[in-house]
């Protein structure tokens, strides 16, 4: 048996070598530069032994892979950007074979001449699916937690070790492509329907099924390596072929607005690939995977959406010192649905929730919105009976206070006034355990002004949920003016438990994500207003790389509580600080029409009974003159609606609101859908220039009002050169302490 550090080998009496990978110290194994060397002594060193008849390689952990490594993918922008600067002539072919390393392992085990099996235990994505799909048998597991997927497009890129051509001569085109372009997560059983895998056996049998595979004779060749071989629906000239490709084009940027150069790059992979000998499809795959590492998406989605979103979720905001508060009860006062969901999302996280409420029969039906959500995860297959009871069993409704005489942190969230939360933390503080802390789920209301009702506001902090609770992935972490360190690192061991992300803000109005939120929909206000049609005013959105349009996603808000932000901002800061066009037309749209949004089926948008869809209220256009479509630019309308969000975003880095870059791109990402190809509403400006953007937000303001004027930091920038992740680098203390 040969000595490695990530992978054990055992060769068992029938010559069958099994490889298990279990990278020491991590949870999930990854592949690194490491990784790849030793597996690369391992098909070396099975070739060279001939007692070995065969392989199979599967994980010593309850998942398989999950793809490629984040210093290993941070490793690739250095040297590019390293070699671009001394060598601009020699950079892209450096990276050419840097990325061509991966590929090139691959095809060395697929052609090495003895049989290798994958035996897929848990998830297995990116890299690692890439490495089974060059191995010539593949075998996985029924159980629920196997998920088979390319997920890379969803960070910028695609998946660039043979992915886009042993998937594309496995399954049909259309599959194949739908599959990678999409990013989706397979079952097992999708998997082996798709052809991607031979076999879905019990998890007790998996390792005996793959070494039966070898013992009955696979074949150590890949069927694209046999003469003859064509692919599912036979290939690219076919009538069925004709009616794919030239659609596949089109329903892509449908989906994506041309948006992102990765989903693109898959499409070309797959119809050029096709057409040619299998190895030189691979560099046909290798030469786009080379072009789309050099975009401005690829590496502003990879930051954000791969390593800084990781870095959070980890804690890099997390105080150091203080020790990890193992959470045993949580208290949540408020069974409305907002408190309901929270209290479900702590309970399916194994965390025991008291749910709190005036009355029993209130409390009660905060516990019936969590046997509703239970309800639904079992009938979508997501939750087995027991696990949906075991989360059920752990939500004690409750209207007495003294039952959270034992809990390590009370979340707050009842209705957004500031009575009743005063109400309510004088309530829970007279109960509440030493050093216990108390947290507000206030959308808008600073937190400072909320612990002034605290005995202690060193525990007092904010953690603000986002609608539907269970759906969205990130909490906003609000810091008030006293709220101590340990505070923050109860707040974000609880967000690591129920498996969110965290961005950690100062106190303001409206923190980040409401800010840059409201934002968004006032300048569809103003569209409005100026008579552009409300259905470019959707579609350009969209368009721009947002979700939702502005008018919908105040729809999902609700009108009337937009009517209440504005008067609550009029009498907090003064008439001037709010628009009187958009207060005439939101007040007139919920007191004049009664339309408050999808709660009550009529907003901007109708909503019919399903299963009819919903569309944009004919009267809308009625409420200003309205200019022709040809005469407004639809590239002004998307330049303004990001130029506007990341403007705010900018604000709230120069007022000291949000310290960190990292949190304003994933914060903009997951809280309201900030168009993912730029990275985040501050990558938005890096990938641009701080210049060319204050240039932009100049040329806006003379049209469009003065809220585009460039904020002092951002000319400072634009002066000095600089970037947000330069300027406020969030590896500064890192590098010093190093």
């Amino acid at each position: 048996m040969n000595t490695y550090k990530n992978f054990t080998v055992r060769t068992d009496a029938d010559g069958i070598a099994l490889v298990t990978w279990d990278m020491p110290g991590k949870s999930m194994n990854v592949f690194t530069e490491e990784v790849m060397d030793e597996l690369n002594a391992i098909v070396d060193a099975t070739v060279a032994d001939t007692a070995v008849k065969g392989v199979v390689i599967t994980s010593g952990k309850s998942t398989f892979s999950g793809g490629a490594d984040l210093s290993m993918i941070k490793s690739m922008f250095t040297l590019y950007q390293q070699e671009k600067a001394a060598n601009p002539q020699t950079a892209a072919q450096k990276l050419f074979d840097l990325v061509g390393r991966m590929t090139g392992l691959f095809r060395k085990l697929e052609t090495c001449g003895k049989p290798w099996v994958s035996a897929i235990n848990g998830t297995c994505m990116g890299g690692a699916l890439e490495m089974s799909l060059a191995c010539h048998g593949r075998v996985a597991s029924n159980a629920k937690s196997v998920k088979i997927a390319l997920p890379e497009v969803k960070v910028g890129i695609f998946p660039g070790a043979g992915g886009t051509q042993r998937v594309a001569r496995l399954a049909d085109a259309q599959s194949a492509l739908q599959m990678m372009t999409t990013g989706q997560s397979l079952s097992a059983s999708r998997a082996k329907a798709m052809n991607l895998v031979h076999q879905v056996v019990e998890p007790d049998q998996l390792i005996p099924a793959a070494k039966q595979m070898i013992k009955g004779g696979l074949k150590p060749v890949a069927p694209w390596d046999e003469k003859g071989f064509k692919a599912p629906g036979g290939g690219i000239w076919t009538p069925a072929s004709a009616q794919l490709w030239p659609a596949a084009p089109a329903i892509l940027r449908r989906e994506t607005a041309g948006n992102y150069p990765g989903a693109l790059a898959i499409l070309k992979c797959v119809y050029e690939g096709l057409q040619v000998p299998f190895d030189t499809a691979l560099k046909i795959e290798q030469r786009y995977f080379t072009q789309v590492l050099q975009t401005t998406e690829a590496f502003s989605m990879i930051r954000s959406l791969f390593i800084s979103m990781q870095e959070l979720g980890k804690g890099a905001r997390r105080p150091a010192d203080v020790p990890k508060t193992e959470l045993k009860k949580v208290g949540v006062v408020g069974a409305g649905f907002m408190g309901a969901s929270i209290a479900y999302v702590t309970a399916a996280a194994g965390i025991d929730v008291i749910l709190i409420d005036r009355d029993m029969d209130a409390a009660n039906k905060g516990k019936a919105t969590g046997e509703g959500l239970v309800k639904e995860s079992i009938g979508k297959g997501r939750l087995t009976q027991e696990e949906g009871a075991a989360i059920l069993s752990r939500i004690t409704p409750s209207a007495d206070y003294a039952d959270l005489k034992d809990a390590n942190l009370v979340i707050e969230a009842v209705f957004e006034d500031r009575e009743v939360k005063k109400d309510v933390i004088e309530a829970v503080e007279e109960v509440l355990p030493e050093g216990a802390i108390f947290a507000s789920n206030t959308s808008t209301l600073p937190i400072t002004g909320l612990a002034k009702n605290s005995k202690r506001p060193e525990n007092f902090i904010g953690i603000h949920f986002f609608s539907p609770v269970e759906k969205m992935m990130l909490t906003e972490v609000i810091l008030g003016e006293e709220t101590a360190d340990k505070a923050l690192a109860v707040a974000l061991d609880y967000v690591a438990a129920i498996k969110k992300t965290p961005i950690v803000v100062n106190d303001t109005r409206g923190f980040f994500v409401n800010r840059c939120v409201l934002r968004y929909m006032a300048e569809s206000y103003d569209m409005l207003i100026e008579g552009v049609p409300p259905a470019m005013i959707e579609n350009a959105a969209k368009m721009a790389g947002m979700p939702v349009g502005p008018l919908a996603l105040n729809d999902e808000v609700a009108i009337d509580l937009s009517l209440k932000i504005l008067r609550a901002t009029v009498a907090d800061l003064g008439e001037k600080a709010i628009d009187p066009r958009h207060m005439e037309l939101v007040s007139r749209m919920v007191e004049k029409e009664g339309r408050f949004g999808r709660k009550n089926s009529k907003g901007f948008y109708d909503y019919p009974p399903k299963p009819a869809k919903k569309f944009l209220w004919p009267e809308l256009k009625s409420f200003y003159p309205q200019k022709k479509a040809e005469d407004v630019d639809v590239n002004t309308l998307k330049q303004r609606f990001l130029v506007t969000i990341a403007l705010e975003a900018a604000r709230t880095v120069e007022e000291g609101i949000v310290t960190d870059p990292r949190e304003a791109d994933v914060g903009s990402i997951l809280g309201f859908g900030f168009a993912p190809y730029t990275g985040g509403a501050l990558s938005y400006i890096d990938g641009m220039g701080a210049k060319k953007f204050v240039d932009l937000c100049e040329t806006l303001a003379i049209s469009y009002g003065p809220h585009f004027k460039p904020t002092s930091l951002l000319k400072d920038m634009a002066a000095k050169g600089e970037t947000f992740y330069g300027r406020f680098d969030p590896y500064a203390k890192e590098k010093e302490a190093a």
